[in-house]
Formats: C-alpha cells, structure tokens, sequence
C-alpha cells in the first residue's frame, strides 16, 4: 500500500443495471471502477482516469503525517502506557516491506511501514502502542504483552493485520503475532 510503487491496479467493472452513474473504490492495492455496460471504450478511458484521480485525491488529504504519528504517540503513551515509553521520533518509513514497524531502544526510535498509511486508525495504534511497549521491554516478552494487551483492540488489530498479510500474500512474520521480527 506504499504511495510510491507507481500506479494502482484499476479493475473496470460493467454493470448492465448501472446506466448513467460512474463510481469507484479502493479495494486493497486496486481501484474498482463500477460503469454502466454500455458505456463507450473512449468514455470508459475518461471516466477511469477521473476516478483514479478522485480516489488518489481522497487518499492523499486522509494520510496520516509524521507530525500526526508523534501526536498519536504520545495520547497512547499517556493512556495504556503510563506515560513511560517516550520516544526520541515516531515516523513513516518506504522501506519495511516485511514488517509493519520496528523500535530501537537504544535510541528510542520508532518507524511504521508506509503500508499502514490505509489501514484504520485503531490499527495503527495497536502497532504504535507494539512499538512504544518495546520502550519498556525489549523482546517479546510475558512483560512485554502484558504492556500490550492494555490497548483495548490489540487482539481485533492482531487479526486484522493477519488477515491483510493473508490478503495480501505477505509472509507472516514468526510466530503469527509479531510486528517487527
């Protein structure tokens, strides 16, 4: 879900219901482009590029910046950590393709996968709240999950997250549950 990897899949679909009416979705790296059956090749041409458009124009006001990630941050800290996982930085980063973050305790660093800019909110905190618990407890440890669990929807995000690597034929990361290796 990387905003840099060029153009998205567009799938055109024709709909002898549909007759004048032209819309479109993302459906995880494709854009779907509903159009009535009859519509001409020309005129399928203009309207796909519209819509493309239009939904690349929507997705990019929606992304989350690094600035938002920092703010974010710090709320979960203060609410499910006891404001005791401070990090040096929170940001975006292109290049973890196998991972949906990472944590560097040493210097307090804590990096997202861009593939996160599309999931929902409380996705994001699960993997932020992952990463800022990693402040506290360095490895995967019963301490560590315990810091976890205290996010409400971290089970419901695990599985979310299972069921787009699955989705997206992503390798699990070891052990099913793990975010950053």
């Amino acid at each position: 879900m990387s905003t840099s990897t060029g153009p998205p899949q567009v799938e055109v679909r024709r709909s002898r219901r549909r007759r004048r009416t032209v819309s479109a979705y993302r459906d995880g790296d494709r854009i779907v482009v509903l159009i009535p059956a009859t519509m001409s090749k020309r005129d399928e041409a203009t309207w796909v590029a519209d819509m493309v458009a239009r939904i690349e124009r929507q997705e990019k006001r929606r992304l989350r910046s690094d600035d938002d990630l920092v703010a974010r941050a710090a709320k979960l800290n203060d609410l499910y950590l006891g404001g005791l996982a401070v990090p040096a930085s929170v940001r975006w980063v292109t290049n973890q393709n196998a991972r949906w973050g990472s944590c560097t305790p040493g210097d307090r660093t804590i990096r997202l996968s861009d593939r996160l800019q599309r999931v929902p909110g409380w996705v994001v905190d699960y993997v932020l709240v992952h990463e800022l618990a990693h402040l506290l407890e360095s490895g995967h440890t019963p301490e560590f999950w315990a810091w976890v669990d205290r996010y409400p929807r971290a089970e419901k995000a695990k599985g979310y997250l299972e069921g787009y690597s699955a989705a997206a034929r992503l390798e699990p990361p070891p052990g099913g549950e793990d975010l950053d290796g």
